[in-house]
């Protein structure tokens, strides 16, 4: 048996693995200083009373044919038959901290590879790939990725949402049965961001075990969390087929999706650290290495009324104000004046730019601003030339009526002649303009989606990387954006095609601080787009301060949505203000280790980054409601180096910053805040900094430099 014990191991987390007769994770937890194969035979489990005879692993493909009536891993079957596959281990092999499985069920005629790897930040990344090896196709209902966490992960978090309102985290205590979350619109989706974190009891942001699962999947998903009747427990997670979707032909193989997970015995920042510092390390990738540049976009500027004189005096303004990138958003193309028309149609509106767009990118780059612009490549508006003349390629089941969703339908990507007219429409747009960033949009959800009668949401969405690769193989220099009316496609298959997302298409400072702390839980700052937008918010009508906005936004890749020509001089120079002291700071908030801070009063918000070296603090102290108290409990500073001194300055413009929601000036100050004060480390670890009283709405940026 101690032969076939493996272990992969980083500085933080090991996993050890049962490999023959088949595949079963042992322990996935805190590194171990000290193993031995041998060590595995303390977990070999009893036979329960009144069960079967003979134990019951729960596998890296949970199949029932071992006893296990939990959720399977796989269900399937070839015409009926070959239905309850059980797989033996024919292969092993391990290189470095990748582990590759091979096994099989000679009598369904199946294959299956695992594919194991751990990376040196201690992120977990396991997929599968089964193939039909006998003739006749094996209809795949579900293949999922199965890993057993602690019987005391008792605590389940995953993240609701909706449509300016996404990653909301929600909590459930879990002792029986199971936790499931599900989309079926055909995209991560604002409503269950694929992923689930398990936990030991009140596990909090600085303290507690936990267990984080991300599916790397831009469709249809299934997360599950289980507990069996015998107390063990297991996170799931699959791609969601629909009925008939999906069926192996002889020698065809499915692989998962790439599911990522980390183990951290210190909390949930611990996590997010894990997973920032693999995303750093791994995925993210930007076609150059700069400072990620202060964007201006239009839409909640101009909307769909485009004047080139206009925009380039809102450019003119852009660039005064210290933006470096300029985006055009939707509206440029034929026919575009409202959202219920020319989808589809990408040519550009000659009626509007009828000296084309050059001169635009032109005064632009003289500006010296990158230039982006906005597309929607798979959508088609009914009312569009290219609907009149192919109503056949919209995504639809034969026979039934297709329901528009923003007035738009949905391009059948699968048809070949659909997908070759948007990648030459759109390699003619990036081909003969200047372009150096794309905003790619999704608005609308998956109905019915089919293919020759078939359901296709999942060919739909291969066929969508398939157009992205395609495109960033020919443009390399081009940095793209995901976007689905805000936070609809975020996952890390997307991300390792592109280079930002959008969050939320509501800009207010008050749902942001919420919104943005929940991506933070899977995604670093430099990918999350976080913009200043209009005094009056367009998606709430709240009023915030160019403080609170400016300060919520800094916390991520900063941009403006806003036109800053009809702007007044005080909200012009807050623009100017924050966008400068984003690039003061960007390097050490886009590259150090980000914390949440746990505080006693809910309505009081923070979080932090602290440089690798430990050599700068940052963090940001959001008032978001009324304090439950008259006073704020002291904030402990988490990351800084406890053996070191640090001197504390309040980093915003006071006269700017110390000016409250409600044009209050603040009380009596701490000590901290009007005469210069150095303190220890440990000290502001254990016992903590003094806050002052801030109103609703309101925010203070602090820093810590080590002396």
């Amino acid at each position: 048996m101690e032969k076939s014990i493996l272990r992969l191991q980083s500085a933080t987390v090991d996993v050890v693995i049962k490999t023959r007769p088949f595949a079963e994770i042992l322990y996935w937890g805190t590194h171990l200083a000290d193993f031995s194969p041998q060590d595995a035979a303390s977990l070999e489990r009893p036979v329960a009373n009144g069960k079967l005879d003979v134990d019951a692993p729960i596998t890296l493909m949970a199949e029932p044919g071992h006893g296990l009536f939990g959720s399977p891993g796989i269900e399937g079957h070839r015409n009926g038959l070959d239905g309850s596959p059980v797989f033996t281990t024919t292969q092993v092999e391990q290189h470095n901290q990748t582990l590759i499985i091979t096994s099989e069920d000679a009598q369904a005629g199946l294959q299956l590879r695992s594919e194991i790897a751990l990376s040196a930040s201690g992120v977990l990344k396991i997929r599968h790939g089964l193939t039909n090896n006998r003739a006749g196709n094996w209809q795949v209902d579900r293949l999922a990725v199965t890993l057993p966490v602690a019987g005391h992960a008792q605590e389940v978090m995953a993240f609701h949402g909706r449509w300016i309102r996404e990653f909301q985290p929600h909590r459930v205590t879990l002792t029986h049965d199971s936790f499931v979350l599900e989309s079926r619109r055909g995209r991560s989706s604002h409503e269950h961001f694929p992923a689930l974190i398990a936990g030991s009891q009140a596990f909090s942001e600085m303290q507690g075990e936990v267990w984080g699962a991300h599916l790397g999947w831009s469709g249809n998903h299934r997360m599950r969390c289980e507990v069996k009747t015998d107390g063990r427990r297991y996170l799931q997670a699959e791609a969601l087929y629909l009925p008939g979707e999906m069926a192996l032909a002889e020698g065809d193989t499915l692989w998962t999706p790439w599911l990522y997970a980390s183990y951290s015995a210190a909390g949930l920042n611990g996590m997010s650290q894990q997973y920032h510092h693999f995303l750093r390390g791994e995925l993210i990738r930007f076609p150059q290495e700069k400072p990620r540049p202060v964007h201006l976009n239009t839409w909640e500027g101009i909307y769909f009324n485009h004047s080139p004189a206009y925009i380039m005096q809102m450019a003119d303004e852009a660039a005064a104000l210290g933006v470096e990138r300029f985006i055009i958003d939707d509206g440029w193309f034929k026919g575009r004046n409202d959202d219920r028309a020319a989808l589809g149609d990408w040519y550009l509106d000659e009626q509007k730019y009828p000296d084309g767009l050059k001169p635009v990118i032109d005064h632009v780059k003289n500006l010296g601003m990158e230039f982006g612009i906005w597309i929607e490549p798979e959508m088609i508006n009914p009312n569009a030339d290219l609907y009149r003349a192919h109503p056949e390629w919209v995504l639809a089941m034969p026979g039934y009526p297709q329901a528009t969703g923003r007035h738009q339908l949905v391009l059948n990507l699968n048809i070949a002649e659909a997908f070759d007219y948007l990648l030459e429409r759109m390699s003619w747009l990036l081909g003969e303009h200047d372009i150096d960033y794309v905003k790619w949009d999704m608005n609308r959800e998956l109905v019915q989606p089919a293919h020759q009668g078939k359901a296709a949401a999942d060919a739909q969405t291969r066929q969508y990387y398939r157009l992205f690769d395609a495109l960033r193989s020919r443009f390399p220099h081009v940095e793209f954006e995901s976007c689905a009316s805000g936070g609809g496609r975020i996952d890390y298959e997307v991300l390792t095609r592109c280079h930002r997302f959008w969050p939320s298409d509501n800009n207010d400072a008050l749902e942001r601080n919420t919104i943005q702390r929940g991506m933070s839980y899977f995604f670093p700052p430099e990918v999350m787009g976080a913009h200043i937008g209009n005094r009056h918010c367009h998606a709430t009508f709240r009023q915030h301060s160019i403080a609170f906005r400016g300060l919520t936004a800094l916390f991520g890749h900063m941009g403006l949505e806003l036109d800053p020509v009809s702007a007044g001089e005080e909200e012009r120079a807050g623009y100017r203000h924050y966008a400068a002291l984003y690039k003061q700071w960007r390097g050490l908030i886009h590259s150090g280790n980000q914390w949440r801070v746990d505080m006693p009063d809910a309505t009081t918000q923070v979080v932090g980054v602290v440089s690798q070296d430990q050599q700068q603090g940052l963090f940001l102290v959001s008032q978001l409601a009324m304090p439950d108290y008259s006073l704020m409990m002291p904030l402990r500073v988490p990351g800084l180096d406890s053996g070191a001194r640090y001197r504390i300055r309040l980093l915003d413009d006071p006269n700017i910053q110390l000016t409250g929601a409600g044009g209050h000036t603040m009380r009596k100050l701490p000590a901290w805040m009007t005469t210069e004060q150095t303190v220890s480390g440990e000290w502001l670890k254990v016992a903590g900094l003094a806050l002052p009283v801030l109103d609703p709405e309101s925010a203070i940026l602090i820093g810590f430099e080590r002396v």
